[in-house]
């Protein structure tokens, strides 16, 4: 099970203080590696509350393609991000409302620094039994069956906002909290379905196979022959992988190394930073060193770095 970080930031649960080098690297690469390996989020509700809903916030923090047996929507009320669900793009801003399916495997993959929106999350169980008109229903499948995202009316939007600050607030009172918050869950619904529709846009089959690729030790050493491997010419794929993750398949690799060594390196108890660095997939320590200098703005064997290695330790992958 993992601390599914998205569901947490904004109740004292956010990232914790790491390293800015172990930021740097997850903030960055962390979320398109985990565009396409899935996990199960266990969202340890508390036992009398039949869901959670909590205001989030933008935090520099690494999100995992995952999915969960509860019910999900997100409501946005200030910025805007991108959202990857399953291989379906959508780019999200203010007043988007967007349902997240127990089977349908999800990420936000980018944020602004000013995002914040609603996340409410509800048990199956318990959704089954107030969904019982038929137009309802949609609410208790696991999986979508049309559109998960649309856009919200302005008055819509700031009622809705409303009435989810009301209903945050009555945490403290359990069975006041699970009342609102199945009202909320319909009321949501119900503005979703007089909502328009926000386009979506698939995730290229060349561009997740050239990331998979890449995240191979054994990946082709030059990109003629990965373009090749996906069935694209090479300037094809550089700019469509550029266009759909935000990143170059260059800086994509060099920040892979760069996380590879990290991993290796630790606390440079176990191997020698030129070892490391190698074993990571860099052709020379030069290579290495003006990479690691472009990324982090200082040498790799700065000191300050590595000493704040030593007092944070590297991050566990539950708190990713």
């Amino acid at each position: 099970m993992i601390e599914f970080a998205l569901c947490r930031g904004d109740e004292g649960h956010g990232a914790a203080t790491l390293p800015e080098y172990i930021r740097e690297f997850f903030s960055f690469s962390g979320i398109i590696l985990s565009l396409f390996v899935a996990v199960f989020a266990a969202l340890n509700l508390p036992s009398n509350w039949q869901g959670n809903l909590w205001h989030y916030r933008f935090q520099e923090w690494r999100h995992t393609m995952h999915h969960h047996v509860e019910l999900e929507f997100n409501l946005v009320t200030r910025g805007s991000g991108i959202y990857l669900l399953d291989n379906e793009k959508y780019a999200v801003r203010r007043g988007d409302l967007i349902w997240l399916y127990p089977a349908q495997n999800h990420v936000l993959m980018r944020e602004t620094s000013d995002l914040e929106m609603w996340i409410g999350v509800f048990r199956p169980e318990a959704l089954a039994g107030i969904a019982t008109d038929p137009n309802q229903q949609p609410l208790c499948r696991e999986t979508a069956s049309g559109e998960c995202c649309r856009r919200l009316p302005m008055k819509h939007l700031q009622r809705l906002d409303a009435l989810l600050t009301e209903v945050h607030a009555s945490k403290d009172q359990a069975a006041h909290f699970n009342a609102g918050l199945g009202y909320a869950f319909l009321t949501a619904w119900h503005a979703f379905e007089q909502a328009s529709a926000i386009p979506i846009e698939d995730v290229h089959p060349a561009v997740e196979k050239a990331a998979r690729c890449l995240q191979d030790e054994t990946a082709p050493a030059n990109f003629r022959e990965l373009a090749r491997r996906t069935g694209l010419s090479a300037a094809r794929l550089s700019r469509l992988f550029k266009q759909q993750t935000g990143v170059s398949l260059v800086e994509f690799r060099n920040r892979l190394r760069l996380g590879r060594f990290l991993q290796l390196y630790g606390t440079g108890q176990r191997h020698t930073m030129l070892d490391a660095a190698l074993a990571a997939g860099f052709g020379s320590y030069p290579q290495f060193h003006r990479v690691f200098r472009s990324a982090y703005g200082c040498s790799p064997r700065a000191r300050r770095w590595q000493d704040q290695a030593l007092s944070a330790g590297a991050p566990s992958p539950g708190r990713l």
